[in-house]
């Protein structure tokens, strides 16, 4: 997309964690004319250049094409967490609502097309080092969060093809936190029974320490800079998002002020299991699984290619996330209404 002032971005999915953050950035520059968000619902909160349109992805009943008509760049971020006890229908909005964003794109004669990939799509990997953009991204097949990212990979591969005159760029951020999501994961990873003392870490003397449980975490608005960056640099392909240090038991045990305490595999993942059976806990142990296997991410290539940069760490993320859960933090949009834990 070209940086000429007046450029038009629509955004998908733009009333949730990463949207919101993408919208105000977006609101905020110079060089954007003008924002479409697309959402189930339309949200209270109207910044500066944007106005909204109700859409469903996983309808064909939805105009896509026409909402695309006239934009430079459309940012798709639209995504479905749950019901994860129903595969088919996750991947009718995911999946099949992707390919119809992707399409219509085309259709309108958009020039840049920007898709929220996830670590989640690649291949287990590396917990001692770092992998780049290289790494094969065939998910974790039992996962459907991870088979839905892993599909839409193969799918772009062959839309670049079709459409060598659209610019593709890819997204593969860490697992993504702000103050203001903090509600809405609670409701999607652990539920509406979530115990207070969750939420409570100076309530848990001991913190479990599972054996592959290593991740990478990053602020969301340093993910949706980076979503912002890409439309004014004339790049295509994939890009790693992840902050410094990784997260392990010793790293949240330091913060919590709570002992690591070893606990195998097997018996986490049965407990995950029972609790998700009995639809306690909406999070699936297939997912679980997944992220033991998950590798760490080299994020080169966006801080010279992007110029880009977090400007929080990783801890500093997970503690400004954990107040917000403690307060019930939320925003004034369908998804991320807050609501305190008890």
């Amino acid at each position: 997309m070209s940086s000429t002032p007046g450029s038009r971005v629509v955004v998908t999915g733009a009333t949730g964690n990463v949207g919101t953050s993408v919208v105000r950035l977006l609101s905020e520059d110079p060089q954007i004319g003008s924002v479409l968000g697309l959402a189930r619902r339309i949200p209270g909160w109207t910044p500066p250049k944007t106005e909204w349109t109700a859409a469903d992805l996983a309808s064909d009943r939805t105009d896509l094409t026409g909402r695309f008509q006239g934009a430079d760049a459309v940012i798709h971020l639209a995504w479905a967490f749950q019901p994860t006890h129903d595969p088919a229908r996750t991947w009718r909005t995911n999946v099949l609502g992707s390919i119809r964003v992707f399409e219509a794109a085309a259709a309108a004669g958009v020039r840049t097309l920007v898709h929220a990939s996830s670590v989640g799509a690649y291949s287990p990997g590396p917990k001692d080092r770092m992998v780049d953009e290289s790494w094969p991204t065939h998910g974790w097949p039992d996962a459907a969060y991870c088979r839905e990212k892993a599909y839409l990979e193969r799918t772009l591969d062959t839309f670049e093809r079709e459409h060598p005159e659209i610019r593709v760029v890819r997204m593969r951020p860490a697992f993504l936190f702000k103050r203001e999501s903090a509600s809405e994961q609670r409701r999607i990873f652990g539920g509406r029974f979530l115990p207070g003392p969750l939420a409570r870490p100076e309530l848990l003397p001991f913190l479990p320490d599972i054996p592959g449980l290593r991740v990478q975490a990053l602020h969301t608005d340093d993910a949706a800079e980076a979503y912002r960056l890409a439309l004014h640099t004339d790049v295509r392909g994939p890009f790693n998002l992840a902050a410094d240090p990784p997260v392990d038991a010793q790293l949240l045990g330091g913060m919590l002020n709570s002992r690591p305490v070893r606990l195998s595999r097997t018996a986490a993942r049965s407990a995950i299991a029972a609790a998700w059976g009995l639809r306690l806990l909406p999070a699936s142990p297939h997912l679980f699984d997944a992220v033991l296997r998950l590798p760490l991410m080299d994020s080169s290539r966006a801080r010279t290619e992007l110029d880009w940069q977090p400007s929080r760490s990783a801890t500093e993320v997970l503690e400004e996330f954990l107040e917000g859960l403690q307060q019930g933090a939320g925003a004034d949009t369908a998804p991320l209404h807050g609501r305190k834990v008890g």
